[in-house]
């Protein structure tokens, strides 16, 4: 399991009771998220003992009208939400734009293991389940929220990591899944309204339900 910052993984930590998952705090954002759990990957293969699954981990903000504030999500799919061109016609996503899918990663997304998202809905079943937004920046104003649901109408939640974390894994052949509680709503950006604490503990306690 990877998180953006330590205190994630120390939740984690805190609610886990299989010895055999590592924990490890990879850093903010897509790309040195993305680098790290390659390198994470690549170091394990050649020692012989190679990871089974990827679970990218943390904390989230989440859509107000799909999920509460405190709440769990489990992402279908890690979408590269903010990857792309502006135009005057609006946001043009990168792989619209006549680059070869190969040199994307596949693409601005990528989905869940099938059998690993199904294993975490048994032990999680009250988690909201849909695709997460990975950004670069934070959306922090109402006209930001709208667009993002317009064009992803389906997406319950938005973090920094999923979609390098994502990549990582598909490149290196291993399954993937992202776990997300829900720290503040997607909207005009008020730290006060921020909940970090009660996602932190909704982590652990995910952390505890799994086996």
């Amino acid at each position: 399991m990877v998180t953006a910052v330590p205190a994630e993984a120390e939740a984690i930590q805190a609610g886990l009771a299989d010895p055999t998952v590592a924990v490890l705090p990879v850093g903010v954002g897509p790309a040195v998220a993305g680098a790290a759990t390659a390198r994470l990957l690549a170091l394990a293969e050649m020692a012989g003992r190679p990871y089974r699954a990827v679970v990218s981990a943390g904390v989230a903000g989440g859509f107000a009208r799909r999920v509460a504030v405190g709440g769990t999500v489990l992402g279908t799919r890690a979408i590269a939400a903010d990857l792309g061109a502006e135009s005057p016609d609006g946001f043009i996503p990168i792989d619209e734009l006549g680059m070869p899918a190969e040199l994307l990663g596949g693409g601005t997304a990528v989905d869940a293991d099938a059998t690993l998202l199904a294993a975490l809905r048994v032990a999680l079943p009250a988690a909201t389940v849909g695709p997460v937004l990975t950004v670069s920046t934070v959306t922090g104003t109402t006209t930001g929220t709208d667009e993002l649901i317009r064009r992803h109408p389906d997406a319950v939640a938005e973090a920094m990591e999923g979609y390098g974390v994502a990549v990582a894994a598909s490149q290196a052949g291993v399954p993937f899944v992202e776990l997300r509680t829900i720290s503040n709503p997607i909207g005009p950006r008020d730290r006060d309204a921020w909940r970090l604490r009660d996602a932190l503990t909704a982590l652990t306690a995910a952390a505890s339900a799994l086996r």
